[in-house]
């Protein structure tokens, strides 16, 4: 029997569902060993930790296989967010209707006093977040008097959003007797300290395994120019075609931004950021599921607890802020068993971050470059002919009309017409600026790197202008083609009025006329963050005085034959001291010793070929 360690009434509740076994961290909570005890569980996101206290909890609260008359609350669920708070409230409302269950949910943007009347009529189990939990404890509407479980969802994000100090006054109000089962997708130190605090003797459950990488995503990482991000983000969405996608942003300006640009392409797209109402959060879900919107646009916060079976795609348009929040987002899709795929929208110049990253967490991810419109539109034809040599059984109206078109249109004419109505359907691919870096370990020629260098030197040089210098060059993929339009939307100018562009090794820089370099370098300023860089990482900054390009090689003669000022190493070497050397020297010098005539060098350290 796959639930022979649980109630009847639980068992025939999962069954019901369609569940034909437990996932490894449900196993884990039933177990002898953990029946009763404070629990400590990290296990991964999607791996059904809900239903994991679900029946965790049931010893305490079920009495022959029923729920006590409700009073006082016996069971209290604290999660970070609105929505993960009414996900719980869903999941256990099946999971425990067969026992009667009284579940009250307790969550900012909804009706206080409704929630106050229910807390008053009598509940089993309350969910809520920390706020409005603490709101309703300072009023006196929640007695926790009588409190046996309880349970810190997501207790990361929620010390993450500054939670604590309603937490502790929470958990202080209940009983010492009470059971504490504290679940996360990691245990860093605070974590660590807020467990050591409130559990006794508590259980460290892990089914996180060495690699941290969600075992059923696929990740992948798109480079691209920072121009080609929103783009690229168009591509993917078309090359994929998921049932369901979210895409993640940083701000909740941002999400505004992307939201309307998808709107406008055509693309059938909700958005979930901190300035929704809880009204429009549901609206916007409940069109996820009714597959009236197939794309979310979402912050990190607004997105937490999600859970859409059918998200098959994530997309991360700006990158995670660390491994954890990379793994959080990337964990609403690939749920349950079923297969998803993440993919990083990474600029050139943050590639060597987030490579550290995913090493950091041990996700192998494949890199690669942004789809172009070629390859969307050959995705297209695939996808057409495939669901046009389906097999299908047509209806007389559908015959009758298809002869009538034959016996006016050749059948040619007829099935161009199709593809046409079928593509006119589909939001048109973007042309990117850059198609991405060179794969890695493969060298251009020596003409192509002399071009790449040269590239954006026919621009011309204003004679009274102001230098100004770029963070990156060539070794970060530095090109005019997509530098050129980043400048002008940080500077706020046209392309006209910048000038010759100098692509170095490392850095690049740039002229702009002096009559407007002031309003230039303000404009750039306000489009900087803290760092001084924008969200690409490019930061832009007045140039050196006299510079004009990027230092070349010195190889003009130098005092004394040596390249470099710094002293010679005179110190010990070997097993004794290093023998002096020069005319006159201790031991007897010799001429050899003098430096040769510049003539007389090596030619190719000085260039005199």
């Amino acid at each position: 029997m796959p639930f022979e360690n649980l109630s009847p009434v639980l068992a025939d509740a999962l069954a019901a569902r369609g569940y034909e076994g437990l996932t490894p961290v449900q196993t884990h909570v039933v177990e002898a060993e953990a029946v009763g005890r404070d629990l400590l569980v990290s296990a991964q996101t999607g791996s059904g930790k809900t239903v994991a206290f679900g029946l965790a909890m049931a010893g305490e609260l079920l009495e022959d296989g029923r729920l006590p008359f409700a009073a006082a609350p016996l069971a209290l669920i604290i999660a970070p967010t609105r929505e993960l708070a009414l996900q719980v409230s869903r999941e256990l409302s099946w999971l425990y209707a067969k026992a009667g269950a009284r579940i009250a949910t307790c969550v900012g943007g909804m009706d206080a006093s409704r929630e106050r009347r229910m807390l008053s009529q009598g509940v089993h189990i309350v969910v809520g977040t920390p706020g409005r939990l603490r709101d309703h404890l300072e009023r006196g509407a929640l007695d926790l008097e009588s409190l046996r479980v309880a349970v810190l969802d997501e207790a990361d994000e929620m010390l993450d959003m500054g939670f604590r100090e309603d937490l502790e006054e929470i958990l202080d109000a209940t009983p010492e007797t009470r059971r504490t089962l504290l679940f996360s997708a990691t245990i860093p130190k605070p974590i660590a300290q807020l467990a050591k605090h409130y559990q006794r003797d508590a259980l460290r459950i892990s089914t996180v395994g060495e690699d941290r990488g969600h075992g059923d995503i696929a990740y992948q990482v798109v480079t691209v120019a920072p121009a080609d991000i929103e783009g690229a983000v168009v591509n993917l969405l078309r090359l994929h075609e998921a049932d369901t996608a979210m895409l993640f942003c940083a701000t909740r300006d941002n999400v505004r931004r992307l939201h309307a640009s998808l709107l406008e392409r055509g693309f059938a797209a909700v958005a979930l950021s901190g300035e929704h109402s809880q009204s429009e959060r549901n609206h916007a879900l409940q069109a996820l599921r009714d597959r009236r919107a197939r794309v979310c646009v979402a912050t990190d916060v607004a997105a937490r607890g999600i859970d859409l079976p059918s998200l098959s795609l994530v997309i991360h348009v700006e990158i995670p802020r660390d491994a954890e929040t990379l793994q959080h987002r990337s964990g609403r899709t690939g749920r349950a068993g079923k297969k998803g795929t993440a993919v990083l929208i990474v600029p050139y110049p943050r590639r060597r971050r987030v490579d550290g990253m995913l090493r950091g967490a041990k996700i192998d991810a494949q890199w690669m470059n942004a789809p172009t419109a070629t390859d969307v539109r050959a995705r297209d034809k695939e996808r057409l002919i495939e669901a046009l040599l389906a097999p299908v059984e047509h209806e007389a109206d559908d015959i009758e009309l298809g002869q009538r078109l034959l016996a006016e249109r050749s059948a040619e004419d007829i099935a161009a017409a199709l593809v046409r109505a079928h593509r006119a359907t589909m939001p048109p691919p973007e042309d990117l600026i850059d198609n991405g870096p060179r794969p890695r370990g493969e060298r251009p020629e020596r003409g192509e790197r002399l071009e790449r260098a040269d590239r954006g030197a026919d621009r011309e040089q204003f004679d009274d202008s102001v230098w100004f210098r770029l963070n990156i060059g060539r070794r970060q993929n530095a090109d005019p083609r997509w530098i050129l339009p980043l400048l002008c939307r940080r500077g706020h100018v046209t392309k006209h009025e910048i000038g010759a562009i100098r692509i170095g090794p490392n850095e690049t820089l740039f002229n702009i006329p002096l009559a407007i370099a002031d309003r230039f370098a303000e404009a750039v300023s306000r489009t900087a963050n803290k760092d001084g860089e924008d969200d690409s990482g490019v930061a832009i900054t007045p140039a050196p005085e006299g510079s004009t390009y990027p230092p070349r090689r010195d190889t003009r003669p130098h005092k004394g034959g040596r390249r470099d000022a710094g002293p010679r190493h005179d110190g010990p070497r070997g097993d004794g001291p290093r023998k002096p050397r020069g005319p006159g020297a201790p031991g007897g010098g010799t001429d050899r010793y003098k430096p040769k005539p510049y003539g007389q060098r090596n030619p190719r350290k000085t260039g005199k070929y």
